[in-house]
């Protein structure tokens, strides 16, 4: 499966910002082996169930240290039958698309 989620604390910085928080949950999905890319909006993360939804959780927990609340929207493509790659295969797909239109 494939997971993009974005994690944002109610106490951010003064300027409004949530960059350190979201840079410690980057930290956390980067450290844990399993594919990922992120981009200014959302973290994308691939692996199966248990591990996706694991390194989330501990994502949201970094994110939120020294916060009463945090906020997560994650969309998830589950897609049985499909291996490891997909989150590069996908992107592959559309731009050979583009590439022929």
């Amino acid at each position: 499966m494939i997971v993009a989620f974005s994690v944002s604390p109610s106490a951010g910085e003064p300027d409004g910002g949530v960059s350190e928080a979201v840079s410690r949950a980057v930290k956390v999905v980067r450290e844990s082996g399993l594919p990922n890319s992120t981009s200014s909006m959302f973290t994308e993360i691939e692996g199966d169930w248990d591990e996706v939804m694991a390194v989330v959780k501990q994502a949201v927990e970094a994110a939120g240290e020294g916060s009463a609340r945090v906020g997560l929207v994650l969309k998830a493509d589950i897609r049985p039958g499909y291996d490891s790659g997909q989150l590069t295969a996908k992107v592959d797909r559309v731009e050979a698309h583009l590439r022929e239109g």
